[in-house]
C-alpha cells in the first residue's frame, strides 16, 4: 500500500470486480472511460501504475496511456484488452509506451503480478530521477559556491544574469526555465582558466584585440567541457558552448552553427553578456540597449525583443536602503559591497542568501562596511 494504481475500464461491472480483487493488495482507484482517467490523474497528481482497456467509447487505451504518458511521464503504463492482434499491441508500444500488454480474460493472479512488476518499475525510475536530480544540484550548487569563493564579481554577475534570463523566459513564455537559468549561473564558470585581467576588461566592455577576444572565448568551451560530464547537464553544456556564438554565425566556435540551430540558451545568454558589459562600461541601460539594436545582427531578434520588454518590469523597481540585520534570502543587491580598503564582497545583483547575510554581518561587526546595502524592490 502506499503507492496508488489507477484502473480505466468502460464496463462498470468489470471495475467492480477489479476492486473486489485487488483492493486488498494495493491502493486502487478506478474510472470509467479514459475522460474520467485524464481528470483523476490531473486532480490526484502521479499515480504509480496505469492500466487501461483498449476498446472505450470516445478515447479508446492507446490514446488515453499516450495523453497519461505526456501528463505523467514516471507513471508505468499497461493495457488490458480482449483484442489481442499485433498492431494493437505494436500502436500500444509505440504510442503509449506501454510497459506490459495483457490480454483478456486475466487472471487474478497474472494482473496482481503485473502490477507488483509494474510498482519495482516505478520504483526503479523514481529512485533514479531523484539520484539524479540530487547530483545535478549538488554539482551546480558545487561549482557555483567555487566561482562565488575564487571571483565574486564574476559570481555576482552570474546572479545578474539569471534575473535577467528569467525574465526574457517569461516574457517569451519558455518552458524549463530552471535549465536557463542553470545557464546563466554558469555561464562564465569556465573563466577561472582565463587570465583574470582578461576575463575583468572583457566582462567591464574595455576594448581587447582580435587575439584578446579569442582567447576570451575559450572559457564557453572549457566551462561546457567541464559541465557535459554531468548527468543531464549535455544541453546546458552547449548552451555555454555556444554563448561566444553571433546569430549570423560570426564569432566562436568557428563552425557553420547558426541562427535559430543556436541553442536557445546560447542566444538569451549572448544578449544579456552583451548588455551587461556595456552596462558596465558606464552606459545607461538605454544606451546599452541602443548598442544592442545598432548590432542586431548578432541577436535572435525574438529574444531581443523580449530582452527589451523586460525594461518595462525593472522600471518598477526602486533601490532601498536594508539595514543588514533585516536582509532576507532573494533579495537582490542594487550596488556593489566593498570594504572600507576597497575588497569586493558581493557583486552588484547578486541574490542575498543565509550565507551571503553571514558574511556581510561579519563584516560589519568589525566596521569594515556600513549598517546598510541597497536592494532592489518592488515600488510603493
Amino acid at each position: 500500500m502506499g503507492e496508488k494504481i489507477l484502473f480505466v475500464d468502460d464496463e462498470p461491472n468489470v471495475l467492480q470486480s477489479i476492486r473486489r480483487t485487488l483492493r486488498s493488495k494495493f491502493d486502487l482507484d478506478t474510472a470509467e472511460g479514459g475522460e474520467e482517467a485524464l481528470g483523476l490523474l490531473n486532480a490526484n497528481g502521479t499515480y504509480a501504475v496505469i492500466v487501461s482497456d483498449m476498446r472505450m467509447p470516445g478515447m479508446n487505451g492507446v490514446e488515453l496511456l499516450a495523453q497519461a504518458k505526456q501528463q505523467s511521464p514516471d507513471t508505468v503504463r499497461m493495457m488490458l484488452t480482449g483484442n489481442a492482434d499485433q498492431q494493437t499491441a505494436v500502436d500500444a508500444v509505440n504510442h503509449g509506451d506501454i510497459f506490459r500488454f495483457l490480454n483478456k480474460p486475466c487472471e487474478s493472479e497474472e494482473l496482481s503480478g503485473a502490477i507488483t512488476s509494474g510498482l519495482r518499475q516505478h520504483q526503479l525510475i523514481t529512485a533514479e530521477k531523484d539520484l539524479l536530480e540530487n547530483t545535478l544540484q549538488g554539482s551546480i550548487k558545487a561549482l557555483t559556491d567555487v566561482l562565488a569563493l575564487t571571483n565574486p564579481e564574476v559570481f555576482g554577475r552570474t546572479t545578474r544574469f539569471k534575473h535577467r534570463i528569467r525574465q526574457i523566459a517569461e516574457e517569451m513564455e519558455l518552458t524549463d526555465i530552471w535549465q536557463l537559468e542553470d545557464v546563466a549561473m554558469l555561464s562564465l564558470i569556465g573563466s577561472m582558466a582565463v587570465h583574470e585581467d582578461l576575463v575583468k576588461r572583457k566582462l567591464h566592455g574595455e576594448s581587447i584585440s582580435f587575439d584578446e577576444l579569442a582567447e576570451f572565448a575559450l572559457h564557453a568551451k572549457v566551462g561546457a567541457d567541464l559541465l557535459k560530464a554531468i548527468p543531464r547537464m549535455e544541453d546546458i553544456a552547449r548552451s555555454i558552448r555556444y554563448q561566444e556564438k553571433n546569430y549570423d554565425g560570426s564569432g566562436y566556435p568557428r563552425d557553420d552553427i547558426k541562427g535559430a540551430d543556436i541553442p536557445l540558451g546560447a542566444r538569451l545568454i549572448k544578449v544579456i553578456l552583451d548588455f551587461d558589459a556595456f552596462e558596465s562600461c558606464g552606459d545607461s541601460e538605454q544606451a546599452a540597449l541602443g548598442k544592442l539594436k545598432a548590432q542586431a545582427h548578432f541577436y535572435d531578434p525574438s529574444v531581443l525583443g523580449a530582452f527589451e520588454n523586460t525594461f518595462e518590469q525593472d522600471s518598477a523597481l526602486i533601490i532601498k536602503p536594508v539595514p543588514i540585520s533585516q536582509l532576507a534570502d532573494g533579495m537582490l543587491l542594487a550596488d556593489d559591497v566593498v570594504t572600507s580598503s576597497e575588497v569586493l564582497l558581493v557583486a552588484k545583483g547578486q541574490e542575498t542568501t543565509q550565507s551571503v547575510r553571514r558574511h556581510l554581518q561579519n563584516y560589519q561587526a568589525n566596521d569594515q562596511i556600513g549598517d546598510s546595502v541597497n536592494v532592489w524592490c518592488e515600488g510603493a
